[in-house]
């Protein structure tokens, strides 16, 4: 990408990146690791976070070739049967004036381990250990739950499962982030409120019996049909990290969700600005059609976009026509309105305007693996 024709958003508070060479501790364990080169390619570098719980997690970095003072610090978590690759995404925040970081969960993408079941988690929270040694690594303090965190400026940026995880994180947290950016995040059941609640305590009683069951499948394939290169689409990926009908989703997941869901639906209060960007409509449809391509395919975006003003005081809702669920794997055209959103909200609450609009690479979006 282009930098210099990016809708970049010059960060609030100076500061400067640290050297690349320093070993930083990688979580609770006292364990050091080094930056080592990552999948991506030129300018990316992943860290191993050892955490106490045994299962790794990977922080990601981006090191643009210019490297210029940096006024934020942006950390993006991936959704549910995802991993990080959206390196555009990184370019623009980099632009922005951010240092860029994103983290791979523990039993997710470049942290999963051949003896691990992928995705599991018995609550959201098990995510703390995962965070707080990613910011560490960032050479952040450590957050105090009541206390101001002090530093330069950190943005949580958060997809699916994952903006619903930053979300109820920033809540335990109220002074450690300054901006919360969720791209559809998941924060209510695709069958309502009512849904969750009518089916959530058998889920709950169940998952305390076998929580490692997998649920009936109930992706079709769709959303891989309208991203993946094979089928046509832009994206080329890792699909033992990211498979095209997703990890089979177990007992115990669903029901760290649907707690989380609940705890967003009575509210959490957050004083900090949060962007949620969502698309226009949803196709939710077992079946293969066109619309797949220029709906989100995974949540009902309509009961998200209710449900997201539970979040606090300061929510903002952008609707992008013809996004697809991860509104930034979507054409070119739709990300540039994506893009243009983030920037617009930026300029309200973040800084000054900024100098233009995002300009997407087009065509196949190829992913080293």
């Amino acid at each position: 990408m282009d930098s210099s024709r990016l809708g970049h958003q010059v960060l609030p508070v100076a500061g400067r990146r640290e050297g690349n060479s320093l070993q930083e501790p990688a979580g609770k364990t006292g364990a050091l690791h080094s930056w080592q080169p990552d999948i991506l390619g030129q300018g990316y570098e992943q860290l191993t976070l050892e955490l106490p719980g045994g299962a790794p997690a990977t922080l990601v970095r981006y090191l643009p070739p210019a490297e210029s003072g940096a006024h934020a610090d942006v950390l993006y978590v991936h959704g549910w049967s995802d991993y990080f690759f959206q390196t555009e995404l990184a370019e623009y925040w980099a632009a922005a004036g951010a240092r860029f970081y994103a983290l791979d969960l523990h039993n997710y993408g470049r942290s999963l381990r051949p003896e691990q079941s992928p995705g599991f988690a018995t609550e959201l929270s098990d995510y703390d250990d995962d965070i707080g040694a990613a910011l560490a690594a960032m050479g952040r303090p450590k957050p105090d739950v009541e206390g101001q965190t002090p530093g330069r400026p950190l943005i949580l940026v958060g997809h699916s499962t994952g903006g619903l995880t930053l979300s109820l994180w920033a809540a335990r947290y109220p002074t450690a982030a300054s901006a919360l950016v969720l791209n559809s995040p998941w924060l209510e059941f695709q069958a309502t409120e009512l849904g969750r609640r009518v089916i959530a305590p058998l889920i709950g009683l169940e998952a305390q019996r076998r929580p490692l069951t997998p649920l009936p499948p109930v992706d079709p394939g769709n959303y891989s049909r309208s991203t993946f290169s094979a089928f046509g689409g832009e994206w080329t990926y890792n699909l033992q990290w990211r498979p095209l009908r997703g990890f089979p989703v177990t007992l115990a997941f669903l029901n760290a969700v649907f707690r989380a869901q609940a705890a967003v639906a009575d509210g959490l209060h957050l004083e900090i600005p949060v962007l949620v960007l969502l698309s226009d409509k949803s196709y939710l449809q077992p079946r293969w059609s066109v619309n797949a391509g220029t709906s989100d395919v995974a949540l009902d975006v309509n009961v998200v976009a209710h449900r997201a003003l539970s979040l606090g005081d300061c929510v903002t809702v952008a609707r992008i026509p013809d996004a697809v669920h991860d509104v930034f794997l979507s054409p070119a055209p739709v990300r540039r309105r994506a893009y243009a959103a983030v920037a617009r909200w930026a300029r309200g609450y973040l800084s000054a305007a900024p100098a233009g609009v995002a300009e997407p690479r087009t065509g196949p979006q190829s992913i080293s693996s």
